[in-house]
């Protein structure tokens, strides 16, 4: 198998898993807002529900919640967005970034992804990190928190 098609794999795998990751995302905030909706428009209210403070905290946790859902559909549009075809030489997104300090997928803040017997570290292109590594190619480097980083992988 040649190299090319291992970091295809690879990219593939990650993106899946982001995916993956954001529906379950999705789901939670979806079944969080019809939770709190159905709260809401319950007929039977305690004289606790009649407060004005109580209905004041349903309607926080609502605009919360749709907020949570909004954010998490972004997510899921962004990875979306994702073109695991497409050759890339420049850190942008979609890219697969192998540094000096550490290996990171630039697509959406999901944190630690073990795969392969690798760490790697789902990211969004808001990270500062990131911010600072943007349009770099291999043999790059920048700096980042007092030390430099040294870009020496892009697929």
């Amino acid at each position: 198998m040649s190299d090319q098609l291992t970091k295809n794999g690879l990219k593939k795998k990650l993106l899946e898993y982001c995916l993956q990751q954001q529906y379950g995302r999705v789901q939670t905030a979806e079944k969080a807002v019809e939770d709190a909706a159905e709260m809401a428009t319950q007929e039977d209210t305690s004289a606790e529900e009649k407060y004005e403070g109580f209905r004041t905290q349903m309607q926080a946790d609502r605009d919360m919640f749709n907020k949570q859902l909004s954010e998490a559909r972004d997510g899921l549009n962004t990875l979306h967005k994702i073109e695991l075809d497409r050759e890339m030489n420049t850190v942008a997104l979609g890219t697969v970034v192998i540094t000096s300090a550490q290996k990171l997928f630039l697509s959406i803040n999901i944190g630690q992804i073990k795969m392969d017997n690798e760490t790697y570290f789902a990211v969004s292109l808001e990270a500062p990190i990131v911010k600072d590594m943007i349009g770099k190619r291999v043999g790059d480097s920048f700096s980042f928190r007092d030390k430099t980083i040294q870009i020496l992988e892009v697929f």
